[in-house]
């Protein structure tokens, strides 16, 4: 889900297409809330771990 982020983010900035930086910016920033959660060893809906 960070990579998909960073793929529209950077797609939405070359292209100027506010939308995709939109969606960009919300897909990294859950990303990062799930691998933060992962990796503090809760479960995230219903994996032990989330890569």
């Amino acid at each position: 889900m960070i990579v998909l982020g960073v793929i529209l983010l950077i797609a939405g900035f070359v292209l100027a297409i506010p939308i995709l930086w939109t969606i960009g910016v919300i897909l990294a920033v859950i990303g990062l809330a799930l691998w933060v959660l992962g990796s503090m060893g809760h479960q995230v809906g219903s994996r032990r771990h989330y890569y």
